[in-house]
């Protein structure tokens, strides 16, 4: 009796893949080592101030590069910071007027965007074009008339005219980048929706979630310099009761210039917000700056 035994199929040979000669590895390493290095300058400077922020006055001079251990460790800058200034208003004040501003941005500029996107009108390239001149054009070279317009209406110190004025400082760059997601979105969905009978305010908000990338690197790309900014909060708001972060900070370091440990401890608390919001919304702010780009 004979057995029949099924013949098993040959695997080939793994091949190894060719190793690439020693000059297409080295200028494969060229642009990684170069942004090392450029992250390495920029972003050393910060994590010195932030480690030396917690340390103690003679460790900061005497071990600079050193992270704080137990018998450096040292919270007096921080002590100094919350006791001789008002630092918990400066905060809530920044705060007030970078999210209120950021909203508005965001709101005004989607429903712009929709609309250049969406209808064609008289005037539609007149006033694209007077948009992008407004990205080309700095805001602060209006500062005098800014500055007379809020005198008139009442609005000097206070946060409200530095709401209005981020607003129409944002407003540009938002239109204009949210024209192109707007313009990506399929023209089917908003077409049923309107045989569907919504209006064009139900259409606007169906459409909003689908350039949510483009909102999210407008958000933080016009949060970053309203937070940072102290041009308009020097002109237009110095009271005390209205100060932001950055002219806190600004004030105090010409107070306490020689107070090592307050000077970093306020520098670490007037960036590590807009640090720390960054690091959590940089995936969306890189695909919104090429989302737009993109078909």
């Amino acid at each position: 009796m004979t057995t029949v035994v099924d013949a098993q199929p040959t695997r080939p040979p793994l091949r190894e893949k060719p190793r690439k000669p020693w000059p297409a590895r080295l200028g494969a390493a060229v642009p990684h080592v170069i942004l090392v290095t450029y992250v390495l300058i920029a972003c050393g400077p910060i994590l010195m101030i932030v480690m030396n922020s917690f340390k103690s006055r003679q460790a900061i001079f005497g071990e600079p590069f050193a992270p704080p251990n137990a018998s450096t460790f040292d919270l007096s800058g921080f002590e100094t910071v919350f006791d001789r200034s008002r630092f918990e208003l400066y905060f809530l004040n920044s705060f007030i007027i970078t999210v209120c501003s950021v909203f508005l941005v965001l709101l005004l500029g989607s429903m712009a965007a929709f609309a250049l996107a969406e209808y064609r009108f008289v005037g539609m390239t007149l006033l694209a074009l007077y948009m992008a001149v407004g990205i080309m054009i700095p805001i602060r070279l209006g500062t005098v008339g800014i500055l007379e317009l809020l005198v008139t209406i009442g609005l000097v110190n206070s946060l409200a005219g530095l709401v209005l004025v981020y607003t129409a400082m944002g407003l540009p760059l938002a239109v204009f980048v949210l024209t192109s997601f707007f313009k990506q979105v399929p023209k089917e969905l908003k077409d049923a929706a309107r045989i569907d009978g919504a209006n064009e305010y139900r259409v606007f908000s169906l459409a909003v979630p689908l350039i949510r990338p483009g909102l999210a690197a407008i958000g933080i790309y016009t949060m970053l310099p309203i937070w940072n900014d102290l041009w308009f909060p020097l002109i237009l708001a110095p009271a005390e009761n209205v100060r932001t972060v950055t002219l806190g900070a600004q004030a105090f370091l010409g107070q306490f210039v020689s107070d090592w440990n307050a000077v970093l401890a306020v520098l670490t608390l007037a960036m590590l917000p807009m640090i720390a919001l960054y690091i959590i919304f940089s995936k969306q702010f890189v695909r919104g700056l090429t989302g737009g780009a993109l078909k």
